[in-house]
């Protein structure tokens, strides 16, 4: 049985559509889903903002699961990423509620929890595929990532392609033009010239630590000062 704050998001699923992220959505899925209003306002504080940010949640959920539930070990890791990407916008599944909630993060208000649940999301895919990286790269790689993925996003919402064929090509493309900047500091760290002219903000990089694992959907990190 759904608990409460499932039976709020479901029930607001309902007037999104209409009302967007609104006070109005907030206060009809409170009546439809029979809940008393302290107790929607003790789980979602911000009323209707905080329900959307409980449906990017779950879509980020949702896309774990079928991840974990799909065999990639035949993939290139570049198709890893792009099968991970894609999974978490057909996970979204309402194209409307995604459209009034990229609305919503977009205003300067809310604009910091848009950036935190984007951020949230590339980092549940670099871990979901299996990334290890404990420096620099750990934040450049959701950086990178992020990107893609908004960008993506905002490309699905206006394709009307046939099965979204056009989305899918655009984030293939996005993916490619990532894979050659990988590319491109893999020669520089394999060129004796380069790699020793960036050696000096190399070693700085390298103290640069990511979260710990109890807050890594964060942006803030960690620096591990020099002997």
């Amino acid at each position: 049985m759904p608990d409460t704050a499932d039976r709020l998001l479901d029930a607001a699923m309902m007037h999104v559509a209409f009302d967007g992220w609104s006070e109005t959505t907030f206060r009809a899925a409170v009546k439809d889903a029979d809940v008393n209003m302290t107790v929607a306002r003790a789980l979602f504080p911000r009323g209707a903002v905080d329900l959307a940010v409980a449906y990017h949640r779950r879509g980020d959920a949702e896309m774990l699961k079928r991840l974990e539930a799909a065999d990639l070990s035949e993939m290139r890791f570049r198709d890893k990423v792009i099968f991970a990407v894609r999974t978490r916008i057909e996970a979204a599944e309402d194209r409307e509620a995604v459209r009034r909630g990229t609305t919503l993060f977009s205003l300067p208000v809310y604009a910091a929890d848009g950036a935190k649940l984007i951020w949230g999301t590339a980092d549940a895919i670099w871990t979901a595929l299996g990334d290890t990286s404990e420096d620099f790269n750990w934040y450049t790689k959701r950086a990178t990532l992020s990107a893609v993925y908004s960008s993506t996003v905002l490309y699905w919402l206006g394709d009307d392609s046939l099965e979204n064929e056009a989305t899918w090509a655009f984030l293939d493309r996005r993916i490619e033009d990532v894979m050659r900047i990988e590319k491109a500091k893999a020669g520089v760290r394999d060129n004796k010239l380069l790699s020793a002219l960036f050696a000096g903000p190399s070693r700085i990089l390298g103290r640069v630590r990511p979260p710990a694992s109890a807050r890594r959907d964060d942006l803030p990190g960690g620096w591990t000062p020099g002997a």
